[in-house]
């Protein structure tokens, strides 16, 4: 169990690595003096990366490297990263010590960006293999004696007090060479610690990924494209096994049938041989219900989008609000600890709803209906923000601040957590909502990959969000002045929230149709149909067998 408490210890880098991001906007604007919206570009493009990657190192960890590798790379990554973030700093290199845009050198933009890239992997490697490495070495634990219990608890206890008052400091130290120094030596340290358990681990080697099925279906299907499909089904390859759940054919997508196809030319044991040009049946299926998920990933693109205000222009709004209450001065991370505990809460409630309607039968449900509602939180969440805006340039013009980015708003930053709130419920129920859909309605064999998946789609969005300002900046440009000015006072970002929650509004329209047009458990559908209707064992007419794509 100590072993355990040796990987829980790199939760510390997790944190610390995400604290690091959420104050990459007051950096950039106030020390590089960058405009809002290239900072945000820049901290989109970290999450964008960090949330994408993992479903590329996931595949070339179930193929090649195993989690302990990719844990392992992805911490040295993590600590190289967060000290080269930290060597960036204007003090720590060059003669120049006043935190300035003039004293940044270009070698030290150059760490800079590096530091990034390099953080944005160790990320990417701690959402692909920290929770399955944990899983490995808990599943060998089966009779904790009191003193092992104990010993793992007070490790797990310690992790989370060190983690909390490093969060809670770190606000109060203005230097950003020790803020950022300081998650630097807290990641080296829990790098060191997961690496003094490395003779106790439990290994285990890379198991194989279902992603490989996917494009050997592609590529087998593509080899016999001017095939023609038979109309029987059961003319089409598949291996009769007992240890895996076979999957009958359906009639969508028949032109991936084609990877399944025993060309008559050939010895079918020199076919059999070669698994990247025949597929069985099964395998075809486990494809289609990737593809089918498609339409239903794409509306989960401008979720993304709406999500990385929360990390960018709202977090810039609250930097330049008032942080007192009465003489106490409210760190930013109070209003973000509030966002989380809203995610977690929504999270929990959704689970609740979907444990009541699994009692009625109506289970299946659930995850769209938590999905539409994610998106209607999503709305709210624009038209507050929108709104609260409106009223924070309204302080600013008659404070006189237009031109003076750098003055506080008078203004309680408080003013933001009703958008605070309703984004974090939003990104609860959205996450939970939509990984137990597409868990639902994916195979046992891709499931590990779906949370993977619907990340990446997020990450898409974040991308997205770069081009979206882009965009919608260009377009506010005929109408007389640019939306985005180089600071938040001089912009219109409550117009940009307004656009937001219309887009979102057709998004949603688009999701509930492609909701009720998506074919739920085609497979199974299938199936009943068949003991409905004599079964599919008779070959079916089909047109489109006449066509040699399909």
């Amino acid at each position: 169990m100590a072993t355990v408490g040796r990987v829980i210890v790199l939760l510390w880098v997790d944190i610390l690595a995400m604290y690091t991001m959420y104050v990459m906007m007051a950096y950039l604007t106030d020390v590089w003096k960058l405009s809002f919206t290239d900072a945000a570009l820049i901290v989109n493009a970290f999450w964008g990366v960090a949330l994408l990657a993992p479903l590329f190192l996931t595949h070339l960890v179930d193929t090649f490297m195993g989690n302990y590798s990719m844990l392992l790379i992805s911490s040295l990554a993590y600590a190289v990263g967060l000290g080269l973030l930290a060597m960036s700093t204007p003090p720590v290199m060059g003669n120049c010590k006043e935190y300035k845009p003039e004293c940044i050198t270009h070698g030290q933009k150059n760490l800079f960006y590096a530091a990034l890239s390099l953080t944005a992997f160790g990320m990417a490697g701690h959402m692909t293999s920290l929770n399955a490495f944990l899983a490995e070495q808990i599943q060998e634990v089966d009779n904790l004696s009191e003193g092992t219990f104990w010993r793992f608890f007070t490790s797990v206890f310690a992790v989370v007090i060190v983690t909390l008052a490093a969060v809670i400091a770190l606000p109060y130290i203005r230097p950003w060479s020790i803020r950022f120094g300081i998650p630097a030596i807290c990641t080296l340290v829990a790098t060191l610690l997961f690496m003094s358990g490395s003779c106790s681990y439990n290994y285990f080697g890379p198991q194989g990924s279902p992603l490989t099925v996917f494009f050997r279906v592609f590529l087998a299907a593509t080899s016999k494209l001017f095939c023609r499909t038979p109309n029987d089904p059961k003319q089409l390859y598949e291996i009769q096994s007992s240890e895996d759940e076979l999957i009958p054919n359906t009639r969508s997508l028949r032109c991936l049938d084609k990877a399944a196809i025993i060309v008559p030319s050939r010895p079918q044991e020199e076919q059999e041989s070669n698994r990247w040009t025949l597929c069985r049946v099964t395998e075809v299926e486990e494809t289609k219900t990737i593809i089918r998920m498609i339409p239903v990933w794409m509306t989960f693109i401008l979720c993304g989008v709406v999500s990385a205000i929360g990390l960018t222009f709202f977090v810039q709004q609250l930097e330049h609000l008032n942080h007192k209450v009465g003489r106490l001065t409210v760190p930013i991370v109070v209003l973000l600890w509030f966002y989380e505990q809203s995610q977690n809460t929504c999270a929990n409630i959704y689970n609740s709803c979907a444990l009541i309607l699994n009692e009625f039968d109506l289970r299946k449900f659930a995850p769209p209906i938590g999905i539409g509602s994610s998106m209607i939180l999503a709305i709210l969440c624009c038209i507050t923000a929108a709104k609260v805006e409106e009223r924070r340039l309204g302080v600013v013009e008659r404070h006189g601040l237009i031109d003076k980015p750098d003055e506080t708003v008078p203004m309680t930053m408080f003013w933001l957590l009703p958008q605070l709130l309703l984004l974090g419920a939003f990104d609860g129920i959205f996450n939970s909502s939509a990984i137990e859909f597409f868990i639902d309605q994916s195979r046992v064999s891709i499931r590990r990959y779906i949370p993977l998946f619907i990340n990446g789609v997020f990450g898409i969005g974040m991308l997205g969000s770069v081009l979206c300002v882009f965009v919608v900046g260009k377009i506010s440009e005929r109408g007389g002045n640019n939306w985005f000015q180089h600071d938040l006072n001089a912009s219109r970002v409550d117009k940009y929230f307004w656009t937001l929650a219309w887009l979102m509004a057709a998004n949603l329209a688009v999701f509930v149709i492609v909701s009720i047009l998506y074919r739920y458990n085609e497979s199974q559908i299938e199936d009943d149909e068949a003991m409905e209707f004599g079964g599919l064992e008779e070959p079916y007419q089909d047109e489109n067998t006449r066509c040699c794509c399909c």
